[in-house]
Parts: C-alpha cells; sequence; structure tokens
C-alpha cells in the first residue's frame, strides 16, 4: 500500500495524539510514504507550536525533529507545478477547502491517478477528509464525526 499522509496524520506519527496508534500501523504496512512539499514547513510549525503551548522541553522536540528529518529523506513528496495547480483550481471550485489542504488533494489525487498499488489517503480534517472522499480516495478514517 502506498500511504499519503496531509500535515494532521503526519504529526500523528510524532506525537502521541488520537489516531497516532492507527496512524503508525498503516505506516509500517506501507511500501511508500507520500506527502506534498508543503508538508516539511506545516510540521515543523506544528512542533514549534506544540513546544510552545504544551511547554515541551527543547531536548524532546531537538529529538523529534530530527527523527522527522530522517523520516522526511525517505518520503515520496510531491512538489507545486503547473498540473498541481489546474488540479488545485478544480477542488477549490467545488470545495471550502484551505490553501495547503487543496496542495494535499491534489498531490493525493495525482498520485492516485498514476500508481497500480493500493492507495490510502490519511488526514484528520474534517473537510479536507469529506472533500477527498468525494473525489473517490480511499481513505483514513473512513469519515469524521
Amino acid at each position: 500500500m502506498i500511504l499519503y499522509l496531509d500535515t494532521s496524520a503526519l504529526v500523528k506519527k510524532y506525537f502521541k495524539e488520537v489516531g497516532s496508534n492507527h496512524v503508525i500501523s498503516l505506516w509500517k504496512k506501507s511500501i511508500a510514504i507520500v506527502t506534498s512539499s508543503v508538508a516539511y514547513a506545516e510540521t515543523m510549525a506544528s512542533f514549534y507550536r506544540k513546544k510552545r503551548e504544551a511547554n515541551i522541553k527543547e531536548k524532546l522536540i531537538t529529538k523529534t525533529i530530527n527523527i522527522f528529518k530522517k523520516d522526511w529523506k525517505s518520503f515520496v513528496r510531491i512538489e507545486a507545478n503547473d498540473d498541481l495547480n489546474e488540479k488545485i483550481d478544480k477542488l477549490i471550485d467545488r470545495y471550502p477547502l484551505r490553501g495547503f489542504d487543496a496542495i494535499h488533494l491534489a498531490s493525493a489525487l495525482i498520485i492516485n491517478e498514476t500508481v497500480s498499488e493500493a492507495f490510502l489517503f490519511a488526514c484528520f480534517d474534517k473537510r479536507l477528509l469529506n472533500a477527498a472522499i468525494t473525489e473517490g480516495l480511499n481513505t483514513f478514517p473512513v469519515k469524521i464525526e
């Protein structure tokens, strides 16, 4: 299986949250982890926000960042380009997505169209998940209440 992680799912690999165990389990079963190149900035910002808001010690944040950076090198990353922008144009007309969410959905759709292996899109943002489901992607979770 090829696993696409948006940032809301990706962060769950590094911090214990609702859904973390499922993300890690899916990660271990995957032949490839795919995300958008924008996930780097989003994930790093999330780590530092957690540091500020949850008063996480510098040593733990540094360790977590180092693990993330090592993992990052192994990810298949979808870069922003004109093909992606064309898909984004169509998606933002149909769904109430934020900018980075539109990038993630367009990236996932492009990968899904090009691979023959089983593909799973993981995210924990309700609007993005609903758009992914409507677009026909196999998703985790199946829906968010």
